[in-house]
């Protein structure tokens, strides 16, 4: 399964993220694949796709961080996915 995760850096601070980052790197479980991410032009928020078959693992990773960062997370799915859903009905 997919998921955005929306990451707020606590205090708008990037740095603490971002060392942590370099010196133990993303922190993840085995089965959870970063797909890619965006940062705001502030460097105040970061938003992740995720992916993983157990959401147990998502929130493992999450874990690890939330001393300094807030998380909210959305199970998304891609847009030819969406497209198929909806076709039944159009």
């Amino acid at each position: 399964m997919l998921y955005m995760v929306i990451e707020k850096f606590k205090n708008g601070d990037p740095v603490p993220v971002y060392r942590r980052f370099r010196d133990q790197g993303r922190l993840a479980p085995a089965d959870l694949r970063y797909i890619g991410s965006w940062v705001t032009t502030d460097l105040s928020r970061c938003f992740q796709i995720m992916e993983c078959d157990d959401p147990h693992s998502l929130e493992e990773w999450m874990a690890r961080w939330k001393d300094i960062v807030e998380f909210e997370v959305t199970p998304v799915i891609t847009s030819p996915e969406a497209l198929a859903a909806v076709t039944p009905r159009l």
